[in-house]
């Protein structure tokens, strides 16, 4: 299914029923090169798009040019779903890797508001869920170190890549450069590089190619004052993410 990963191991899910009514509701799919602009700000637009395949990112550009990027998305992430009553955004979506998404015509999401309430109020659930992820990205701007600021970033992306399968919670692939995550976190290349390094020597975390080995999920955590309770994620999932090695009933 195109849907499956929305919503999957969070504290909100939607039932069979509603989920084949998103799944019924995508209009067509389109793929997407890397480094491609899939939705350019301020453009009027009348679909919304669900990350199906690959990374994508949220990101502005500064007066004098310069990229920042505001959110990295996964399988599984509505990425404009606040399209749907904007009708335009104020950044860029584009594919961080090879994408694959699918469209949801904003009729048809007329349709579900009127028809399936609750299923409405899941949906209006997945846009808080990006407001609370935002908000944490102001905070580990605001205030956390530079080695707090990677570490918890990479403890982030561990997580959303663990709820919907593609971590074991040690192991995941995250195909992005020293300057993408420089422009996450706020650092230079050379910053990032020295941190990337010390959490190496920590026995931490290492970072080889696109295949980043968490060594010590609890330790990491720690450094990064990562706490996964903005993610909302369900019961099991959480006890995952926290580093329990346990048989947690996920999905």
């Amino acid at each position: 299914m195109l849907t499956r990963n929305v919503l999957r191991n969070r504290t909100e899910d939607f039932t069979d029923e509603e989920r084949s009514v998103l799944e019924s509701a995508v209009g067509r799919t389109q793929t997407h090169a890397a480094g491609q602009t899939v939705v350019r700000q301020r453009c009027v637009v009348d679909t919304s798009t669900v990350l199906v395949q690959g990374l994508m990112t949220r990101h502005v550009h500064a007066a004098d040019g310069r990229r920042h990027l505001v959110a990295v998305h996964v399988p599984g992430d509505f990425v404009d779903l606040h399209a749907y009553v904007l009708k335009q955004l104020d950044h860029d979506l584009g594919a961080l890797t090879d994408v694959t998404v699918a469209l949801v015509p904003h009729a048809a999401l007329d349709a579900i508001q009127a028809r399936h309430p609750q299923m409405a109020k899941r949906l209006w659930f997945l846009t808080l869920l990006d407001a609370a992820m935002h908000r944490q990205w102001v905070i580990r701007l605001a205030s956390l170190s530079a080695l707090q600021r990677v570490a918890h970033f990479l403890c982030e992306m561990n997580a959303k890549l663990l709820a919907i399968g593609q971590s074991d919670g040690q192991r995941f692939l995250l195909p992005m450069t020293q300057t993408d995550v420089g422009e996450v976190c706020g650092l230079t290349n050379v910053h990032v590089s020295r941190v990337l390094r010390q959490l190496r020597e920590m026995e931490l975390c290492s970072w080889r190619g696109a295949q980043v080995v968490v060594h010590d999920p609890v330790r990491l955590a720690a450094a990064g004052l990562f706490a996964p309770d903005y993610l909302y994620l369900n019961p099991a999932m959480s006890l995952r993410v926290a580093g329990d090695t346990g048989d947690a009933n996920v999905r």
